[in-house]
This record gives C-alpha cells, sequence and structure tokens, in this order.
C-alpha cells in the first residue's frame, strides 16, 4: 500500500495534541491525527474532569460536617452511586470519545485509530485493527503521547488486582479500606477523596514526606490535615512486599503488614519512547524525556509537546505547548516557551498551589534567597481561624533582583489565589511594587501582603 500523505501527524491526541491538530486543520492543513485509546488523554476520561468531580463531592461532605456550631445542625451520608453515574454519564460519555473524534474531523481532519511509530524522518507508520497504515508527513510530525502509570518493582505487586488512576475512576464502589502507594498531588487527592466516603485510608510515601515536590510546609499542613480526617500516612519507607490472598491486600512497610482490600498505585507515571520510535529521528529513546528547545523541537520536522517533554504532567502545559507548535509550524510567530511561572496545583482540602521555584531548588540554583511565611489565620486576625480554612502564604524571593521567583498558595482557593503571585513572577513586578498594593480584606489572597512583609 502506498504512504497517505499529509502535511502533519499528530501522534497522539491528548488536550495539546488534540487542540494542535484541530488548529492546524482549521489553518488549512491536511493533519492526520493518530491516537490508540481515547481522543482528549488522560484529562477528561481518568484524570482532570473525574476526579474533580469526585473531590467536588467529597468536599461537600466535609463541607457539611462544619455546618454544626456554625449554621445550626447537619446529617451526612455519603453516597458513591451518584458520583459514579455521574462520571460515567456526563464526565466520560463512558468512555467514549466519539464527540471528541467528530469535533476534530469536524474541523477538516483526517483520524486513525490505532498505536503510531515513527518509522523515518517525515514517516509514521500506524498499527490498526486492519493492519499497518504508512503516513508520510510534508511539514512535521507532532508527538503527544503522554504518559502510563509507573509501576513499582515490588516484589508480589505484579499480577495482583491493584488499581491505578484509570481503575479508581471507574470504581462503582467505596472500598471498606484503601492503601495509597505513593503520597503525591494524585495520591493524596484519591486518598482524601476516599476516606471521606467512608474508606479507612492508609498513604505510603517513600519519600519523608508527603507531596515531596512542594514546600515543607504544604507536606506538614495535608499531613495534620489527613491526620485529623483519620487518614492514616506512612512516610519515610518503601512497601517491601505485596501479596492478595483474592480478597484482600497485605503491603509489607518496614516491620508492619498492612491490610486493606484494595491497592492503589500512584508512584507517578514515565513515557515509552521506544515504542514510539524516537530512535528513527535521533532522539534517545532510554531518556526519561524529550528534550525540546523553546519552540518545542525535538528534531527535524519533529515538535514534542505535553508529559513526554518531562515539563510536568499538566493539561495546561500541554495546552501551552501545543500553541506554540502550532504558531511555529504556521509561521506565526509570538512568544516561544517560557517555564518561570509554570502552576500547579494539589487539589486536596486544602488546595495547594505553587508556581515557580521551591526555597530548596532557589537555593540549589545558587539564588540568594529571601523567604516570607504567614499563615492563614493569623493573616485573617481570628475570620477564619476554623477547621477547614488552613493554610498559608510562602513567597520566595531572589534578594538580588528583588522579584519573586517562586509562591505556594494553600488553603481554600489555593490555586485561584495563586494567579496573583504566578503573574507577579512571571512579569517580575518588583517586591516594594507589590508591598505598595492594597490588597482586599477579608479575602484568602490578602495573606499575600503579610508574606511579603514577614521576608527575611
Amino acid at each position: 500500500m502506498e504512504p497517505a500523505q499529509t502535511d502533519v501527524v499528530v501522534i497522539g491526541m491528548g488536550p495539546g495534541g488534540e487542540y494542535a491538530a484541530g488548529a492546524l486543520a482549521e489553518a488549512g492543513l491536511h493533519v492526520t491525527g493518530v491516537e490508540s485509546r481515547l481522543v482528549g488523554g488522560e484529562c477528561p476520561y481518568f484524570a482532570c474532569v473525574p476526579t474533580k468531580m469526585m473531590i467536588r463531592a467529597a468536599n461537600l461532605i466535609a463541607e457539611a460536617r462544619r455546618v454544626p456550631g456554625m449554621a445550626g445542625t447537619a446529617a451526612v451520608t455519603p453516597d458513591w452511586s451518584p458520583v459514579a453515574r455521574r462520571i460515567r454519564a456526563e464526565a466520560t460519555d463512558y468512555w467514549n470519545d466519539k464527540a471528541a473524534v467528530e469535533r476534530f474531523t469536524g474541523k477538516g481532519g483526517s483520524f486513525v485509530r490505532g498505536r503510531g511509530r515513527i518509522t523515518g524522518p517525515g514517516e509514521v507508520t500506524v498499527a490498526t485493527d486492519d493492519g499497518a497504515r504508512v503516513l508520510r508527513a510534508r511539514r512535521g510530525i507532532v508527538i503527544n503521547t503522554g504518559t502510563d502509570p509507573a509501576i513499582p518493582p515490588i516484589e508480589g505487586l505484579a499480577g495482583t488486582p491493584y488499581w491505578t488512576n484509570r481503575d479508581i475512576v471507574q470504581a462503582e464502589q467505596v472500598p471498606e479500606s484503601l492503601i495509597v502507594l505513593g503520597g503525591g498531588p494524585v495520591g493524596a487527592e484519591l486518598a482524601q477523596v476516599f476516606a471521606r466516603f467512608g474508606a479507612a485510608v492508609t498513604v505510603v510515601e517513600a519519600a519523608g514526606r508527603l507531596l515531596p515536590a512542594e514546600e515543607p510546609e504544604a507536606s506538614a499542613l495535608i499531613e495534620r490535615i489527613f491526620t485529623r480526617e483519620g487518614i492514616t500516612v506512612r512516610t519515610g519507607g518503601p512497601a517491601g512486599r505485596v501479596s492478595h490472598n483474592g480478597t484482600c491486600f497485605t503491603v509489607q512497610v518496614g516491620g508492619d503488614a498492612l491490610a486493606a482490600e484494595r491497592l492503589l498505585v500512584a508512584t507517578g507515571r514515565r513515557p515509552d519512547l521506544a515504542a514510539l520510535g524516537v530512535a528513527a529521528v535521533g532522539v534517545d529513546e532510554k531518556a526519561r524525556a524529550i528534550p525540546t528547545d523553546e519552540w518545542m523541537r525535538a528534531a527535524d520536522g519533529v515538535w514534542a509537546i505535553g508529559d513526554v517533554t518531562g515539563r510536568g504532567a499538566f493539561t495546561h502545559m500541554s495546552m501551552y505547548q501545543g500553541d506554540i507548535v502550532v504558531r511555529d509550524i504556521l509561521g506565526a510567530g509570538g512568544g516561544a516557551a517560557d517555564y518561570r511561572a509554570v502552576p500547579r496545583v494539589t487539589f486536596t482540602d486544602p488546595e495547594v498551589g505553587s508556581v515557580g521555584l521551591t526555597e530548596e531548588q532557589a537555593r540549589a540554583a545558587g539564588v540568594r534567597v529571601r523567604c516570607g511565611v504567614t499563615w492563614l489565620p493569623d493573616s485573617a486576625r481570628g475570620w477564619i481561624h476554623k477547621a477547614g480554612n488552613d493554610g498559608f502564604i510562602k513567597v520566595v524571593e531572589d534578594a538580588d533582583r528583588s522579584v519573586l521567583v517562586g509562591a505556594t498558595s494553600a488553603g481554600p482557593c489555593g490555586g485561584e489565589v495563586l494567579a496573583a503571585v504566578q503573574v507577579a513572577i512571571r512579569a517580575a513586578v518588583p517586591v516594594p511594587v507589590l508591598r505598595n498594593m492594597a490588597y482586599a480584606y477579608p479575602t484568602f489572597y490578602r495573606a499575600i501582603e503579610d508574606a511579603l512583609r514577614n521576608l527575611s
């Protein structure tokens, strides 16, 4: 069969790939999208959208439990069935991407269902149910294949019916007990959700604290909240062995045997570059990510966006990079990639929003650091000192340039509050200017003013 000619092949139609493919098609290029799973990627089917439905429901339970002593009385009976039903019917359309495919083809794109592999410069071979199809790209190839759950080589784990994020989102019932391996964002969010719906939850994190990529203050805050809510936290030691007897998991942690009905593995994600065939265009297939320049170029005629670039497994990062690729392919100019103020949010309750460098990262980069921290109850002077309003603002300053290089906003609406310091970091607003502003009272973001005042 003769290779099919096209302008651009997009391998992987996650959020950034779907956006880039659609935008290029609307611009008049012949674009072929290739996806072996679901168009839209993890976000709408197994991550951002369904998990935030879960988190919203769990937060409603917690909020209702705060009514006594503040607004009267309330009795709460958790019920997972409406959550599971909404995830299926509203969020994922029963994990069917027909609407997403039609949205792309409606913009003029061509779609091939199958696993794409780069087999030469400008050439992609797609393994479909009907055999191999070869595509030749006149303008280039865009890679947006994302990542898969990284399963640690723990003795006994392979072959057991453990859950990943994909499985737990499809759960129709809340287990009586749950062990979560991994105390990063995914593990922390889902641990709190299922605990609030009645599961006895234990989180096991090999590092010395929860959310190890965040500021230590954030780790301490979330561990304190988890303990208050009855979640057991085990940090500083990995799981040594896992077994399953048909009804129950047993996980060895140190000298203890932890038992639970279900086991969630949330220990990170990684790409499979070898399966993608990147060596055919000179990219190291053993690398943990595909290196790119500021225009997302990975090789001649090859661009990469999203998780595979190692710049953060965030939907907003994939979309941001996808826009850069579209402009580069079309020769439209505009700004190149700038990662100084990339935001991230862990949607626990309270939320942990971070942008830029942590204090540790800034010091490791040789920055002369000054930090300022204020806790929300202190900043609000008693107005919000109540369970459910825990949190803090921390700012990290480059003292030589008198600009912020990092910040953490932990608390109610922590991700929303983060926007103010994100703009300040991205625009390099001088700290004296930030100090000479009026911050609305009573608001959570007003704590930024006190954090700036506490810089030392």
